[in-house]
């Protein structure tokens, strides 16, 4: 782990997930059936509290426009702070000449976003359009036999570019997870997996293997780091479906075809091998209805969202404000919780347009790969919160849901919760850093589901049954505005710094009170009323499609 600000800006530091807990309660948004209750809570959900309750236009009306005008007036402080920032010295290395017709420097702050878009583009179209042609011929004419087709391309792809030493590395740590799973015992793949995964992020021993692949570019060490960590995820998966198979085991030729699947080697997302393998091996290419227009649509989104970070980036320096705190001390509240939270969207942007890149290759090669990340701005509640939804969701198969089991037990979940956190800390590289996000974190989750589970009491669901369902959705959405802005400030020291995040803590919760935090709180809550106007409107749109598919 190089530093807080790498944690956020690496492929090889992957985003922070989050398992979500199945056991959501009412008090905040959930359109799936009340689950279980722990042992000796009497629950009492009414029926009318769900997410269907209705605001006044008027109402949300307002909320449109507080939100609007925040925004705004946010939005210009940010402005005019970076445009009397532009030549700082202090800010030399992270503003640079951009596009000379906006006669504006840009924040190139994040090196990877411009060493993607600028040095390696060239090279990264030229692979994955090579992967793309590739797969098309064999998809037309040897469909059978594609995954094989996709595992020499990935092969020589990854000797190619990081050279032959790399691919004996990445092979020598499959065929010891691969004999691993021979034996068919989960704690034996756990042990396996997490040892090899603990050798490249642990030092000395990520420097030792590191320092067997020769040359230096720029991406050097993100492709390894990459490429090695998401192996040892994939080759866990692989372990441990083989020690679930009834009969015999999956052949390492079934290893090498999931590892080496070239869109997913590098950067991921984790598809688990069941799923992967499921889906690779049908011999039947048929599209759904309208899924090239939806490829071609997302793909043109993508573009556009790589176009428009660029252009933004001329006008709001969010991500090298941060680095001079003293420049940022004298920020207005106001323009100091909007950079906050800028940060959060720009790294999640990132990693949408990121994973809808591969994503949409990998659907042009007929797999259903794990979706983008939930957007930031749609997230008040822990149990969504997460950055890379393959890596969340390996995490909630092989380890949450694992220990967790029907997640009716609090002691289960704080043990499930606590033990997903380690593995994460791991996954992320062991840092001072990593170790207070994992615990600020892993508290906010767990006391969200204590929380829950306390109003789901009788006397509680009694009162809120006494209210109608307007009211009770004002009451989530005041708690929901709280836990927006503990999820800002418990992801911003991951993706900034320690420094940064106490900093913004400080000037809005005790510097800032009353006047700073109630408005902030208000209009955060004006936010989230608007998040859930717009849940109300998709789960009433599924409902119908289910009534539809009933009828039909």
């Amino acid at each position: 782990m190089l530093g807080p600000q790498s944690l956020g800006g690496h492929p090889h530091f992957p985003r922070p997930p989050s398992c979500p807990h199945r056991a959501a309660g009412r008090w905040i948004r959930d359109p799936r059936p009340p689950p279980p209750a722990a042992p000796g809570l009497k629950v009492w959900i009414p029926p009318t509290m769900g997410v269907k309750a209705m605001l006044p236009s008027y109402e949300l009306g307002f909320y449109a426009l507080v939100v609007t005008c925040a925004v705004l007036y946010s939005g210009s402080g940010i402005f005019e702070a970076s445009r009397d920032s532009m030549n700082r010295k202090a800010f030399r290395d992270g503003i640079k000449p951009g596009w000379h017709y906006f006669g504006r420097k840009m924040d190139v702050a994040d090196f990877e976003w411009v060493m993607w878009f600028t040095s390696f583009r060239n090279i990264i179209i030229f692979a994955l359009s090579g992967h793309v042609l590739f797969g098309k011929i064999c998809s037309m004419t040897v469909p059978q036999h594609r995954a094989v087709m996709y595992m020499i391309y990935g092969v020589l792809a990854v000797l190619g570019s990081m050279g032959l030493v790399y691919l004996m590395i990445i092979l020598s740590h499959c065929l010891l997870l691969y004999s691993v799973a021979l034996a068919k015992q989960k704690w034996l793949c756990y042990v396996a997996g997490l040892c090899c995964l603990a050798s490249f992020k642990v030092e000395p021993f990520g420097s030792w293997q590191s320092g067997f692949v020769t040359g230096a570019f720029d991406l050097q060490d993100v492709l390894f780091y990459g490429g090695c960590t998401f192996t040892i995820m994939r080759c866990m998966s692989f372990a441990l479906e083989s020690s679930q198979k009834e009969e015999g085991i999956y052949s390492i030729f079934d290893l090498l075809k999931y590892n080496f699947y070239l869109p997913f080697f590098f950067f991921g997302p984790v598809m688990t091998f069941d799923q992967f393998h499921a889906q690779v091996s049908t011999r039947e290419l048929r599209r759904k209805d309208d899924e090239m227009k939806s490829i071609r649509v997302n793909a043109l989104l993508h573009v556009g969202a790589i176009v428009a970070v660029d252009i933004f980036f001329h006008f709001f320096y969010i991500l090298t404000l941060p680095s001079d705190l003293k420049f940022v001390n004298r920020l207005s509240d106001w323009s100091l919780a909007g950079l906050a939270y800028s940060n959060l969207v720009y790294d999640w942007v990132k990693a949408a347009v990121m994973f809808g890149v591969i994503n949409t290759i990998a659907r042009l090669d007929h797999l259903d790969p794990p979706q983008p990340p939930k957007c930031i701005t749609m997230l008040y509640i822990f149990a969504e919160t997460h950055f890379d939804r393959g890596i969340n969701d390996w995490l909630c198969k092989y380890v949450y849901d694992h220990i967790g089991e029907n997640h009716d037990n609090i002691l289960k979940e704080l043990v499930a919760s606590i033990t997903t956190f380690a593995i994460t800390t791991l996954w992320l590289g062991p840092c001072q850093v990593v170790y207070i996000w994992s615990l600020v974190n892993c508290f906010g989750l767990n006391f969200e589901l204590w929380v829950q589970k306390f109003f789901q009491l009788g006397p509680f669901a009694k009162l809120e049954a006494r209210l109608s369902g307007a009211m009770s959705r004002r009451i989530r959405a005041a708690f929901g505005a709280v836990n927006f802005w503990a999820i800002v400030l418990y992801n911003i020291l991951a993706l900034n710094s320690l420094d940064f995040a106490l900093l913004v803590t400080k000037r809005l919760l005790v510097m800032g009170f009353p006047v700073s935090t109630l408005s902030i709180w208000f209009i955060t809550y004006c936010g989230v009323q608007l998040i859930k106007e717009r849940e109300r409107i998709l789960a009433i749109q599924e409902e119908q499609k289910g009534d539809k598919a009933k009828v039909e």
